[in-house]
C-alpha cells in the first residue's frame, strides 16, 4: 500500500475557518480580564480627542472619530464621555453587544462590518483610529491597503488616519511555540503559536482548559514594520505626517517597541 502523504506545511497561511468576527466571538469573555492595560488608555484618548478637536475646529464642526476593530469600547466609551462623536466598527456582534452593555456604550454608534472594507462607514471623520495593533489582525492579501484605502476615503479633509503598532524586532525567528499564560487552581490557559518570519505572519490559539471543558482562543496577525506600513499608507494616498513612541507624543527612537504613526491624505 502506498505511503499516505504528510499534512501540508500550514506556515504562512491564516489559520483554515478564521472569519472576520471570529477573534471577537472567541474572546469577548475574557477580553476586558485579559488585556485591560495593552496600551495607555487615558493618554490614547485624550491625544485622539485634541487631534480630532484640531481638525474640527479649522472646519467649525463638532469632533467626529471612527475606531476600527472598537471591541468592547475601551477607548470608544472615554472618547464620547468627553464629547466627541464616536462610531465603532467591528466585526463581531458579540463585542459590540458588550460594548452597549457597558456604561456609556449608547453614547457610541456601533456599526458591524469588516474593517478591511469599511462599507457601512456613511461618515466622514477627523480621525480614522487604528489602535493596538488592530491593522495587523487583518491577514488575508490585500486586506491592509484595502483598509487604509477606505480609512482615507473616510476622512475629512484634514482628517487623520492614526495607527498604533508594535515595531517588529529584525530577529523575529520561524518557529512553534508552546507557553504558559496562567495556571491556577480552577484553570490551565496554553499559548500555542506558529511563526513564519519570511511571510510576517503569526498564527495562534489560547487553549483554555477548567473543569467545564476546553475552549480555543485563536488570533492571527500579520506584521510590518514602520517603513513598510508607510509604503502600504502611500499607495491609499497617505503620507506620513508625524510619528511618536507612545500616546505622550514622545518622539521615536530606534528601539521604541510601539510607535504611534500619524497619516493625512495627500490630495485632500
Amino acid at each position: 500500500m502506498a505511503a499516505m502523504a504528510p499534512p501540508s506545511d500550514p506556515r504562512g497561511r491564516p489559520l483554515d475557518g478564521f472569519a472576520a468576527d471570529t477573534y471577537g466571538d472567541r474572546f469577548v469573555d475574557v477580553y476586558d480580564d485579559w488585556y485591560p492595560d495593552v496600551t495607555d488608555t487615558e493618554a490614547c484618548v485624550a491625544t485622539v480627542e485634541a487631534l480630532a478637536r484640531d481638525v474640527a475646529t479649522r472646519r467649525g464642526t463638532e469632533p467626529r472619530v471612527l475606531e476600527l476593530g472598537v471591541g468592547t469600547g475601551r477607548l470608544a466609551i472615554p472618547l464620547a464621555e468627553r464629547g466627541v462623536h464616536v462610531t465603532g466598527l467591528d466585526a463581531s456582534p458579540a463585542m459590540l453587544a458588550a460594548m452597549a452593555a457597558k456604561p456609556g456604550g449608547e453614547r457610541v454608534r456601533a456599526v458591524l462590518g469588516d474593517m478591511a472594507d469599511l462599507a457601512q462607514a456613511d461618515q466622514r471623520f477627523d480621525v480614522v483610529l487604528v489602535a493596538y495593533n488592530t491593522l495587523f489582525n487583518l491577514v488575508e492579501e490585500g486586506a491592509q491597503q484595502r483598509c487604509l484605502d477606505r480609512s482615507g476615503d473616510a476622512l475629512t479633509p484634514g482628517g487623520l488616519v492614526v495607527v498604533e503598532a508594535f515595531v517588529p524586532d529584525n530577529d523575529i525567528a520561524s518557529g512553534d511555540t508552546v507557553t504558559t499564560r496562567q495556571v491556577t487552581a480552577e484553570r490551565v490557559v496554553l499559548s500555542v503559536s506558529r511563526t513564519d518570519a519570511d511571510a510576517h505572519l503569526v498564527v495562534g490559539q489560547y487553549v483554555d482548559i477548567t473543569e467545564a471543558g476546553v475552549k480555543l482562543r485563536p488570533w492571527q496577525l500579520r506584521w510590518s514594520s514602520p517603513e513598510e506600513l508607510d509604503h502600504t499608507a502611500s499607495s491609499a494616498g497617505l503620507a506620513l505626517v508625524d510619528r511618536w513612541s507612545d500616546w505622550h507624543r514622545t518622539p521615536i527612537t530606534p528601539n521604541a517597541p510601539t510607535h504611534i504613526s500619524l497619516y493625512q491624505q495627500t490630495t485632500p
